[in-house]
């Protein structure tokens, strides 16, 4: 293998100009978005009690802190942005990582950016006082305004973005903490308590394994966006030092942030309600404190989905240019704004793309779920290879520097890849069509790399 596919390049044309406060940042404010508001009420619906509950929730911080130490091993030996494609580029076929950065963006990751946005458009109108008749061409308008909004702002600089993305991570995380105290200060209303603990018909044996397997894909969409800070490792100062810390110290924030906001819903609503809400966290604001709780809620929300969206704006764009940059995306994308020194063509390229999900999933009934579960499948697939590319460049390049290495190798790579592997079919057989859908328009890339991308030079 050669320097240009294995190794960071040795200058880039993007400015370094984030810390580890904005790295700490991006990861806080990437994770946390809509799932916390969203996704308790799917996860209870299926696991019917707190046991199983608190499980899922657990299980997938787990997993995503173990997972967390293998993206710390990787990111601090190839400080490179793009995040997972720069990875899978330096251990597997060119072809592979290509197929991973189509997937990320037509099915993942800009699928990710307009779920966020309808949730944040939904909860914009309402914060408004906009009534729920107002349709969904209203909401769609929101969210793609919200998206090219924060593209103008990332693209007027990576510390313009950087900045944004530390104040309102602050702010969603007061948002949060105001929603958990008032859910956590009013003893349980009518729906909450023991009584609908008892009466919950919660699955057992295999039961329970399937529906733990369907419910994590809500908990992992909850904690996705973790190695938010990876794709902009050539941006952050001293990112094999930095990067590691703050994606470990993040995780842990929001794991312990999740656990305490999900208590205070089932302190208000209990196992029935949590399972038959659809805004959870609208339905426990209200119990504890009436219809006047509804506008606390709605702004959490609109700073939490802002906020999120944000970051996955200013992070997700690196892979793009990392890939036109490479020859396998085309030219513009890979493109430098002259003066800001930010990724302009793939700024603009990805929210062009966000438009168009979020066009098309204004006229798809139940949106925010069919978009997680159009994604979940295939994203599993390319992180199972993405973990295990820490194996591969162990045994093929030893010698490579490590300056932080995953702790109780190889059995932690084992238990995530084993979580994982689970997670992956226990998709396929809850979600099918979904995930044959992600699937095929996963595979449609191989066209597009044998026409433009299989005859060219790219090692």
């Amino acid at each position: 293998m050669t320097e240009r596919r294995d190794r960071p390049p040795a200058t880039s044309q993007l400015a370094r100009e984030l810390g580890p406060t904005e790295a700490l940042s991006l990861i806080v404010g990437r994770i946390i978005g809509s799932g916390i508001f969203r996704t308790p009420g799917p996860i209870m619906a299926l696991a019917l009690g707190a046991p199983l509950f608190f499980g899922v929730w657990a299980l997938a911080g787990v997993a995503t802190l173990l997972g967390a130490f293998c993206y710390a091993e990787l990111v601090a030996m190839l400080p490179r942005s793009g995040g997972p494609y720069a990875y899978l580029r330096a251990a597997y076929p060119p072809w592979w990582a290509f197929l991973r950065g189509w997937a990320m963006f037509f099915v993942s990751e800009t699928a990710a950016i307009a779920a966020v946005a309808l949730v944040f458009a939904e909860y914009a109108r309402a914060l408004c006082g906009a009534t729920a008749g107002a349709g969904g061409a209203a909401e769609t308008v929101v969210a793609v305004g919200a998206v090219w909004a924060l593209t103008g702002v990332n693209v007027l600089g990576v510390r313009t973005g950087g900045a944004v993305q530390n104040a309102l991570t602050l702010l969603k995380l007061a948002a949060l903490a105001a929603v958990a105290a008032v859910c956590l200060a009013k003893a349980p209303g009518a729906t909450g308590g023991s009584g609908a603990l008892a009466a919950a018909d919660a699955p057992s044996g295999w039961g329970a394994v399937i529906a733990a397997g369907a419910a994590m894909r809500y908990a992992f969409f909850a904690f996705s966006g973790w190695e938010g800070a990876t794709y902009v490792a050539e941006e952050v100062r001293e990112p094999a030092r930095h990067l590691p810390r703050s994606l470990l110290l993040g995780i842990g924030v929001v794991f312990a942030t999740y656990l305490i906001v999900n208590y205070a819903y089932l302190n208000q609503l209990g196992v029935a309600g949590m399972a038959g809400s659809k805004q959870v966290a609208a339905d426990a604001v209200r119990a504890a404190t009436g219809p006047a709780g509804a506008a606390l809620v709605a702004l959490a929300v609109v700073l939490s989905t802002f906020g999120n969206i944000n970051a996955q704006v200013l992070v997700k764009a690196r892979t793009w240019h990392a890939m036109a940059r490479d020859g396998l995306f085309p030219e513009p994308l890979g493109r430098v704004h002259a003066r800001r020194r930010t990724p302009l063509g793939a700024l603009v390229a990805q929210g062009a793309w966000a438009t168009v999900l979020l066009v098309v999933a204004g006229l798809v009934g139940r949106a925010y779920e069919s978009v997680v579960d159009f994604f979940s499948f295939t994203s599993a697939v390319f992180n199972l290879s993405t973990f295990a590319a820490v194996w591969l460049l162990r045994r093929r390049h030893p010698d490579w520097p490590r300056p932080f290495r995953v702790p109780g190798w190889p059995w932690t790579l084992v238990v995530v890849l084993a979580i994982q592997a689970w997670f992956l079919v226990t998709t396929a057989i809850t979600a099918p069509l979904p995930s044959l859908a992600g699937a095929l328009l996963t595979l449609a890339g191989l066209v597009w790399y044998r026409v433009r991308v299989a005859g060219r030079a790219l090692d």
